[in-house]
């Protein structure tokens, strides 16, 4: 019975839990590839990120595979991401759709964070998504737990 209790710890979810104080904000530096996590004015967790293939500037168009630059919202989670986890981000904001159709262009959408790549469909290499925001398996596990959907993010240059 020892050996199945055992057996079963080594089972783990990829969902985890937190409750340690809450994430008020997100704040990502594109330029350093930083992504912080913030309880008010306290650093709660730090991550080295993955960007879009063409990661300096901001994201103007579907598939300029640029990640965006601005204030956002984590505005909905996806337990079944090909990419283990993933939190979408609320772009394209009003803002964002109008520059896209002044130029005659579509704004792209579903910006997420989320955890590496599965065998098959990307390469893992520096700067590898198509726009998103991408850090390790464990990383976007524990990300999941703490942040809320409607915590803004501040994506800087």
């Amino acid at each position: 019975m020892g050996g199945l209790a055992l057996g079963l710890a080594g089972c783990a979810s990829k969902f985890r839990t937190y409750d340690g104080p809450a994430v008020t904000r997100l704040q990502m530096f594109k330029s350093d590839r930083n992504l912080f996590l913030f309880n008010n004015t306290s650093v709660l967790k730090a991550y080295r990120i993955d960007l879009g293939f063409a990661a300096e500037g901001p994201k103007q168009f579907e598939g300029d595979g640029k990640t965006p630059e601005g204030t956002y919202t984590v505005d909905r989670r996806n337990p079944d991401s090909l990419f283990h986890l993933s939190i979408g981000i609320s772009y394209p904001n009003e803002a964002d759709i109008a520059y896209a159709a002044a130029q005659g262009q579509e704004p792209g959408g579903d910006i997420f964070i989320h955890g590496g790549p599965r065998p098959g469909i990307d390469a893992i290499k520096p700067d590898w998504t198509a726009g998103c925001i991408a850090v390790s398996d464990r990383e976007i596990e524990d990300i999941y737990a703490m942040v809320r959907d409607g915590t803004p993010i501040d994506i800087f240059a």
